[in-house]
């Protein structure tokens, strides 16, 4: 059997207690990655408002920022929740059910970052050219994101199984 084969976790020399553990610090690392990129597009999608030019957008661009700004609400919220149950639940012994509800929250919170800066794009391009050129800069941005982020690990997961 490769390494590719093995099941997670094979070939290490951890007891159960010690692969969840890993587990949780890696999560946790990969959270201290992705938190900081919707930290500053929430930040910026608080901020729009106050530009002089945000009074004169379109009804469609209204509702595009404040569709993006729900979605980097939930992405926030999705992606800091795991840090939250981690300390609440702090020695109580729920390490390994906080470690598989982190990885589904850290997955949505992903999903809805793409689809917040997919808005976000879909918003900024639709005040800079025409509707062509939106849809398919928006098309090919979300494309990007589905592709990066789940197609080619899922499809990894699949042809490794």
């Amino acid at each position: 059997m490769s390494m590719a084969e093995q099941p997670p976790g094979a070939g290490r020399d951890e007891t159960e207690k010690e692969r969840t553990d890993r587990n949780l610090q890696e999560l946790l690392q990969e959270l201290r990655v992705a938190l900081p990129g919707v930290q500053v597009l929430f930040a910026f999608l608080l901020v729009v408002p106050f530009n002089q030019r945000f009074p004169d957008i379109t009804s469609f661009q209204q509702t595009i920022y404040f569709i993006t700004l729900l979605l980097a609400t939930g992405a926030s919220a999705f992606l800091i929740a795991p840090t939250i149950h981690h300390r609440v639940q702090f020695r109580e012994g729920h390490k390994e059910q906080i470690v598989i509800t982190a990885n589904r929250f850290t997955i949505t919170g992903m999903a809805l970052l793409a689809a917040a800066m997919t808005g976000a794009i879909l918003l900024i391009t639709d005040i800079l050219y025409e509707s062509t050129t939106v849809t398919i800069v928006s098309a090919l941005v979300a494309l990007m994101f589905f592709v990066l982020w789940y197609a080619v690990p899922l499809r990894r997961s699949i042809t490794s199984s």
